[in-house]
């Protein structure tokens, strides 16, 4: 048996309490052991070997000493270091300063790690396998929704595989959930909160394959309502998807032209609203401002992906940014008496970089240390653990040697290179040419001829489908990298840029965020999660998870936590 070494730690006393009634935590210890078996990897990884695998490391790392009642996890999907980095800098930029010495919300927490985000079939991830990782302590493949590793295409299989996310284990114990994107609700990252699919693709009845159905699998926009199942089922639900939740024989209300995408004649807002006679359904920003106070709220802000930052200003309805998502959310679960968990995905990060436009995808960064600058404000370090992570990474560089200072999205300036022996100019590589500070190493901004624009820089939105060889490098000197449309150069042609396969960052503050350090499976986050909520470890306890530490260890059985199993 592998063990996770126990951490030295001063005791005045040791309490070995009971598991059900007292989480079964030894309060006076920081760190606990927890054996884990050897497997062969990567044919020993069981859901169940992952589940322990995570409880183990979190356990040892000292997260059974936390005490939180509320939880907010913020998600910045595609957030790698580098995109961290150079946001960082163009906040501070932004503000008249040099830029590099600033820092983001988050980056002023206390605890930090790096967490590893590979698939169980996949070196370089997707968000949906990366987010079940996080939501149910058990890495799986890429596309999977809420459930372990299996056959992506087949929806039999993937019925004896759901697994149970530490939001339903929340709802089950009577807190209030919550859930914030700026993507489609129904998209990988709001979905694995709350939706079981070995595709992440059945967002709605459309798209899911008529032998899925027979075999029993249920879109991803129903299962927002039926996760009721495990108590109320989301008390705050806001982001965008309008078009997965109505049918096609519904216009929408903010655009003429577009209706929804169910064939199954279901209106998914009416059916919410039927469930929450006292409730409200807004899609716009005067409309969430005026549901202050109500008891459940259900936001869908565009028909597909909210606005990116940068272009939120000119929607027609009016949206509601990041921040006032968040802050709303807050105040309406932070009138339950038993805590709440929340999830809050700045997902526009990921897609401004997969279109190769370094300019909004550090827009959205920006706008999620923004609601997370918000959330510290909101709340209390003594009883809310706030986690920040991204779920991947992506390809964007940050390279030369640009003067301190340097227009972050500008064309590298410097004194010479690594010598710094000139005057302050603009760089040049071996072609004579200038070049910018931030690129991709693949994506739509290679500069050869495409189908949809000529050879040179390109501009945003650019999704090609095919592309000629480039000659040579454009040449920038009076191009303007800092437009929010330009596209940085990409090495490699695609018609969408990739994800990155490195680690990404973990940053924490509150009741166990002192386990947050060292380089993590990206599943501990969820047991890091749970162990440090004395609520979430007491339910599972109950229910016969938890070692004789009363260290939830025992993957739980998602149907044994639903209310009709009590």
């Amino acid at each position: 048996m592998q063990k996770v070494a126990l951490l030295p730690v001063a005791l005045s006393t040791l309490l070995l309490g009971a598991c059900a009634s007292s989480a079964g935590v030894p309060q006076s210890r920081a760190a606990i052991q927890v054996e884990v078996p050897v497997v062969s990897h990567p044919e020993g990884e069981t859901p169940q070997w992952w589940y322990r695998d995570g409880a183990a490391r979190a356990a040892g790392n000292g997260a059974m000493a936390g005490k939180a009642k509320n939880v907010i996890l913020f998600l910045g999907d595609g957030m790698s270091l580098t995109t961290v980095a150079a946001a960082r800098i163009l906040e501070g930029q932004r503000k008249g300063m040099p830029g590099e010495e600033n820092l983001l919300s988050w980056e002023r927490f206390p605890a930090t790690a790096f967490s590893k985000t590979y698939n169980t079939d996949s070196q370089t991830p997707d968000s949906a396998g990366t987010m079940t990782a996080i939501t149910t302590g058990v890495k799986s493949h890429m596309g999977a929704i809420g459930v372990s590793a299996g056959s992506r295409n087949n929806c039999a299989d993937s019925l004896d595989k759901e697994r149970l996310t530490w939001l339903q284990l929340a709802d089950s114990a009577d807190m209030a959930t919550g859930i914030v994107s700026t993507a489609r609700l129904t998209h990988a990252t709001p979905a694995a909160t709350y939706a079981h699919s070995p595709e992440r693709n059945w967002e709605n009845d459309t798209h899911l394959p008529e032998a899925a159905k027979s075999e029993g699998c249920v879109d991803i926009a129903q299962q927002l309502l039926s996760t009721s199942r495990y108590g109320r089922g989301p008390l705050v639900a806001l982001g965008g998807g309008r078009g997965q939740f109505t049918t096609v024989n519904e216009q929408d209300p903010e655009y003429d032209d577009k209706v929804g995408l169910r064939l199954d004649g279901r209106n998914l807002v009416a059916e919410w609203q039927a469930a929450h006679p006292q409730g409200a359904y807004v899609w716009n920003a005067e409309q969430l401002k005026a549901a202050a106070g109500a008891p459940a709220l259900l936001g869908l802000f565009e028909p597909d992906h909210m606005q990116y930052e940068d272009d939120r200003a000119r929607d027609r309805g009016g949206e509601p940014s990041l921040a006032e998502l968040t802050r709303a959310a807050i105040a309406n679960l932070s009138t339950h008496p038993h805590g709440y968990v929340l999830m809050v995905e700045g997902a526009r990060i990921d897609h401004a970089n997969h279109s190769g436009n370094a300019a909004r995808a550090l827009g959205d960064t920006i706008a999620l240390s923004d609601a997370v600058k918000a959330a510290a404000e909101a709340t209390s370090a003594e009883d809310t653990l706030i986690i920040v992570t991204a779920d991947h990474s992506h390809t964007l560089n940050f390279v030369g040697y640009p003067a301190r200072g340097n227009a972050i999205l500008g064309k590298v300036k410097d004194k010479g290179g690594e010598d710094g022996a000139g005057a302050l100019d603009l760089a040049r590589d071996g072609l004579g040419l200038p070049y910018t500070t931030l690129s991709y190493a693949n994506g739509p901004g290679y500069t050869g001829a495409s189908n949809q624009q000529p050879a040179g820089p390109k501009k945003f939105p650019h999704s090609p489908s095919s592309f000629e060889p480039a000659s040579s490098r454009p040449d920038l000197t009076h191009v303007d990298t800092e437009h929010v449309d330009y596209m940085q150069e990409a090495l490699v042609p695609s018609k969408s840029e990739s994800h990155g396969g490195e680690d990404v960052g973990i940053w924490a503050r509150g009741p166990g965020s002192k386990a947050v350090r060292g380089t993590l499976e990206q599943n501990t986050i969820y047991h890091l999660i749970v162990q440090a909520t004395p609520r979430l470890r007491e339910r599972l306890c109950a229910l016969g998870t938890c070692d004789a530490q009363g260290v939830p260890v025992e993957l739980p059985q998602p149907k044994k936590f639903e209310r009709n199993a009590q």
